[in-house]
């Protein structure tokens, strides 16, 4: 076999392709696998790519912006007092956004999107059928006393990954009643309670139900305006009595936060609550210390470090994505990000189930890290990325051929 043929392109991108499916198919499962995949999904795709596709999506807002922030958090290295290893650890949560604008142009040229989709869908079924297995016969579970009901990962990894996927699977059964397909319909809508259920009754993540009314809310206006936010919010609410009174579980996870927040300051007991609060206090003052730049990529343990006197814990996730980047790159990072959500989220403002998975997980991702520091998480922030990049570019791909 000659080099011209190892190396034809239409081979390659063919390649790239079904490596991005097995992606989306090891993400909720393993990150190793998923590292090691998406390494060779780079070194299949790079030499697919011309400087003119690439260069189109890096001067657009959704492709663009994702770089620009990876290059500050670059150049904030300059100025950060810590040690080189730490300032390219903090870097290396900003790496991954590199790969928004290259699946951009993949899946702009590519028919091969969906295929991720189903890749991904598949993957979170096996995932529910197992987390309902370990449920039901724990003893099948080593390590059930810590993570009941979680095959794999963290409840808050698998409650995000089921309610992205129930917001896509109901928005097809609606999609589906609409023609009256009813038992395709029926099909659709019953995954998707399944994967509710799971939240509500099995293990939930309280990240998630926050972010669920905001998804209800969200599909309310994009389908009837102000008026479809009234009947969302009204069905939501609906939905919500239904829970709390069938769900005790889920009761004691919300009404925890306040007991979690009480112990914390009566008796500094470490609960979730209470140090997530100690983490944005302490944040907002490292913040204030530093407001333009911030204190540069990869300082955010030295300083919890530094504050542990006062009774802070050292960290280096102050469990808020903007606070994660304000305090190493100041306002002006923090600007960048919030434009780079807010014009990811107008590139799927655009009718079609395409742009609604898009803003499910953008919508997801902008929430979620008012608690967490999604985007530096591993798999939260390829979820994001990946999620970003495969619908923007399957989303621009509709609008050429249309």
């Amino acid at each position: 076999m000659g080099i011209a043929q190892i190396f034809d392109r239409n081979k390659l991108a063919t390649i790239a392709d079904y490596l991005m499916v097995a992606v989306a198919v090891s993400v909720p499962w393993s990150t190793s696998a998923t590292g090691i995949l998406l390494a060779l999904w780079l070194i299949a795709l790079l030499p697919t790519l011309s400087w003119s596709d690439l260069h189109r999506e890096l001067l657009s807002a959704a492709g663009g912006l994702p770089v620009a922030l990876f290059l500050l958090g670059a150049v904030g290295m300059a100025w950060a007092d810590v040690t080189w290893h730490e300032r390219f650890g903090g870097l290396s949560g900003f790496v991954r956004l590199l790969a928004i604008p290259l699946l951009m142009v993949q899946f702009r040229r590519s028919d091969g999107g969906m295929r991720v989709l189903i890749g991904f869908l598949t993957a979170c079924v096996a995932l529910l059928i197992a987390s309902c297995i370990i449920k039901l016969w724990p003893a099948l579970h080593p390590t059930l006393a810590i993570n009941e009901g979680v095959p794999v990962k963290t409840y808050i990894v698998q409650s995000l990954e089921f309610m992205m996927c129930a917001a896509v699977l109901l928005d097809l059964a609606v999609a589906r009643a609409g023609l009256r397909q009813w038992k395709i319909a029926a099909s659709f809508f019953g995954l998707a309670l399944a994967f509710l259920c799971d939240i509500f009754f099995v293990t939930t993540g309280r990240t998630a139900l926050v972010v669920m009314p905001v998804l209800v809310l969200l599909y309310g206006f994009r389908h009837s305006g102000w008026k479809g936010i009234f009947a969302a919010g009204l069905a939501g609410c609906i939905l919500a009595a239904v829970v709390w009174t069938a769900s005790p579980y889920v009761r004691e996870r919300v009404t925890g936060i306040y007991s979690e927040t009480v112990l914390y300051e009566t008796k500094t007991e470490a609960t979730s609550s209470g140090i997530r609060i100690n983490f944005w206090k302490r944040s907002l003052g490292f913040i204030e210390s530093a407001p333009l730049l911030g204190h540069g990529t990869g300082s955010i343990r030295e300083l919890f470090q530094n504050a542990m006197s006062g009774g802070a814990y050292a960290s280096n996730n102050p469990h808020n994505q903007t606070f994660a980047v304000g305090i190493q790159l100041g306002l002006l990072g923090m600007t960048v990000l919030w434009a780079m959500w807010i014009f990811q989220l107008l590139l799927f403002r655009v009718p079609g189930l395409l742009a609604w998975i898009g803003l499910v997980v953008v919508t997801s991702n902008i929430v979620g890290s008012l608690f967490n520091s999604f985007i530096f998480d591993f798999t939260e922030g390829w979820l994001y990325v990946i999620g970003v990049g495969v619908m923007a570019g399957m989303v621009q791909r509709t609008a050429r051929e249309s």
